[in-house]
């Protein structure tokens, strides 16, 4: 997908109403208040000694940056929120309301804005070396906890 056909997601998901159940749609799953969309989604498989992995990493991040720096210029600079508290909160028994407690087991971080009344996130995931990375996009009226 090219960064025109991310951009045009990422509005979609702004205009798009949030579904009364949790389900998924053709960009990935929604649910009471959030979408989360799969913009890109690499191959899942690497070489053993870890560098296509490596590779593929630092392609989704530079990725997610560059669309980052086009959101920038449309809404000031991102917050960059760090999830690995909320994955131990959750993993402690809090209850995380979702997106936030689905995103904290996927990315490490997020590049976040509010903006007129819904956040909106990019993210890079990835659950383990032998599953594939994807370019996260979230929109969401949810506030991080």
């Amino acid at each position: 997908m090219t960064t025109a056909r991310h951009l045009a997601a990422i509005d979609l998901l702004r205009s798009r109403a949030f579904p009364e159940a949790p389900g998924r749609t053709e960009l990935g799953d929604s649910g009471p208040g959030f979408h989360i969309a799969e913009l890109a989604t690499s191959e899942e498989f690497w070489e053993d000694d870890g560098t296509r992995w490596s590779e593929v990493a630092d392609q989704y991040e530079a990725e997610r940056d560059a669309l980052s720096v086009l959101l920038a210029a449309r809404w000031g600079p991102p917050r960059i929120m760090g999830l690995w508290s909320l994955l131990e909160r959750g993993m402690a028994g809090e209850d995380i309301p979702e997106p936030w407690s689905s995103l904290s087991g996927q990315a490490p971080d997020l590049h976040l804005w509010r903006v007129e009344g819904r956040w909106t996130a990019l993210g890079v995931s990835n659950w383990d070396k032998e599953l594939p990375f994807q370019l996260l996009a979230v929109v969401t009226t949810v506030d991080p906890p």
